[in-house]
């Protein structure tokens, strides 16, 4: 007869135990995502209106510390959270007037590219000179965002955080793609050579290659954007030009600041009037012609004769064109336009505006929005359609860029006005719609980014604000409050040399996307190898 064990419950006290330093150890592996999630929140701490640009550096070194070395699943998920970090309070404005949905989606979704490029960072992290790879890996995952989803998305791009650092002069070599570079490539390059100085005290032994890799990786950047303050000038070239800024302001903040028919058109020809009175009692000099902003005709002055007489009798007060900025209809399309309007011969030239906003300006995947929630698909009831050609306005002999805000985060639709021939660049905003949120001047240091990329006088005219004059060396000379009527009249440089960032255009992004494909190659064919080996 066979006697079998039958299994019964065992007393607490039999039950096996955690460790003494079990918890601790739960505690410690939390460390790395804790740590990730605060390192975006640094880099977030790093972009304006703060000019804390230095918040950078150590927000990349703790970067690299944490997926150095790591599995692409690790990576992957603190990639994520370091995006999120980052993302979830930079992008916050999204969700001023339409609630906390979109803006919780948009940052879920671009923090994706991040965890994406985490791998990849985590991937080359063994590599010799891996701070340049990882960099590399950075830009490209910049560049891949600008280009995708609905035609991208470049906000938060690390070169606009750096409008007051040292590295700004590094614009005006390759454009944004080289400053961004610059920047984390410093980052990596501390916690590099920091590791590397914590293993020498170690072990006694100096990797003396390493140790020098680390430090060029800090040094070179620096040098060169010493080096790139050459590039950088706020003289005139081809004399200068008297501009007049204007800024009406609206009847109220949000979605609705338009509402009142006509309102905003009206405050923007009073302060033009209020300008046209200044220059005739000699407090202000007189402009060579007036730059509105965009939407500042709230209503199509090509379809109601009242609108088109209240731009007219600006124009011929001030005795100047003025550029006007208002959403016409044209052959069945909707267009985000600026009209050239001069006082004698009415309107005579159009701007529409080419990278327009999806979800803003525009709504992907409509049904789908609109079966989630209807009232979305009611914000936007007619697509804005992309207009065709750089916009390039001759006011009597002086090229004008036109960029129309959404515009400004994209490089190639700042430098083809360059290579069209602008003098210099305007970007005509609206951005009532965000309230007094930080989005407003995230959106002014990418034109002085512009400026110093293209070494171009940059005029922000604005309907609520804030609105301001920059030189071609990013300075800005004159600005005005949110949400107040105001103009700004300036003397600004004329300037037609062209900058190697915009000789070369999109060559130094191609060159960095594929440094990032090279060192992703070796590092899977090192992998593979090492695999091959361990199997032998």
């Amino acid at each position: 007869m066979t006697v079998t064990a039958t299994s019964v419950d065992q007393p607490d006290q039999l039950q096996p135990q955690p460790a003494p330093g079990a918890r601790g150890s739960r505690l410690l592996r939390l460390v790395p995502a804790a740590a990730s999630a605060l390192c975006g929140v640094l880099l977030y701490v790093s972009f304006p209106p703060r000019t804390l640009w230095w918040l950078a550096l150590p927000a990349f070194a703790g970067l690299g510390w944490v997926l150095r070395g790591r599995s692409w699943k690790a990576a992957l998920g603190l990639g994520y959270l370091f995006g999120l970090g980052f993302l979830l309070p930079l992008l916050v404005w999204t969700g001023v007037e339409v609630g906390p949905v979109p803006w919780l989606a948009l940052a879920a979704v671009e923090a994706v590219f991040v965890a994406l490029v985490a791998v990849g960072v985590a991937a080359v992290s063994r590599l010799p000179v891996w701070p340049v790879w990882a960099a590399a890996m950075w830009i490209a995952g910049e560049a891949v965002r600008a280009r995708v989803p609905f035609r991208g998305f470049p906000w938060g791009k690390i070169a606009f955080g750096q409008a007051d650092g040292v590295f700004l002069p590094l614009a005006a070599v390759g454009g944004s793609p080289v400053l961004g570079f610059g920047v984390v490539l410093c980052g990596f390059g501390l916690y590099e050579a920091g590791r590397l100085i914590a293993e020498q005290r170690r072990t006694r032994v100096l990797r003396r290659a390493a140790a020098t890799a680390a430090l060029l990786s800090v040094a070179v950047p620096v040098a060169g954007a010493v080096a790139a303050r050459a590039l950088v000038s706020d003289g005139a070239e081809n004399g200068t030009a008297t501009v007049a800024v204007i800024q009406g302001n609206v009847p109220r903040s949000g979605l609705e600041f338009n509402a009142q028919r006509r309102a905003v058109l009206d405050y923007h020809a009073r302060e033009t009037h209020k300008l046209a009175a200044d220059v005739r009692a000699g407090r202000a000099a007189k402009p060579d012609f007036v730059l509105w902003p965009e939407n500042s005709s709230d209503i199509d002055p090509f379809e109601y004769p009242d609108a088109a007489l209240v731009i007219e009798q600006a124009a011929k007060d001030i005795g100047v064109p003025i550029s006007v900025g208002g959403v016409v209809e044209r052959d069945g399309k909707l267009l985000n336009e600026q009209i050239l309007w001069d006082p004698v011969k009415g309107p005579t030239h159009t701007y529409d505006k080419r990278q327009i906003q999806p979800f803003g300006e525009y709504l992907p995947l409509r049904s789908l929005i609109g079966a989630i929630n209807p009232n979305w698909t009611s914000m936007v009831r007619q697509d804005i359609s992309p207009g065709r050609k750089p916009g390039v306005f001759d006011f009597d002999g002086v090229k004008v860029g036109l960029a129309t805000c959404y515009e400004a985060a994209f490089d190639w639709a700042v430098r083809d006005t360059v290579t069209h021939g602008a003098q210099m660049i305007s970007v005509p905003s609206n951005n009532a719609t965000f309230d007094r949120s930080e989005m407003t001047y995230q959106q002014l240091a990418m034109s002085r980014i512009r400026a110093v990329e293209h070494s171009r006088t940059v005029t922000v005219p604005v309907t609520s604000g804030v609105s301001a004059i920059i030189m071609p060396d990013g300075r800005i000379t004159q600005r005005t409050g949110m949400f107040v009527p105001a103009y700004l009249v300036q003397k600004v440089p004329l300037r037609t040399s062209t900058t190697p960032a915009t000789k070369l255009g999109i060559l130094p992004e191609m060159a960095l996307v594929l440094v990032a494909a090279g060192g992703i190659g070796w590092a899977v064919g090192s992998g593979l190898r090492a695999r091959r080996a361990g199997a032998a």
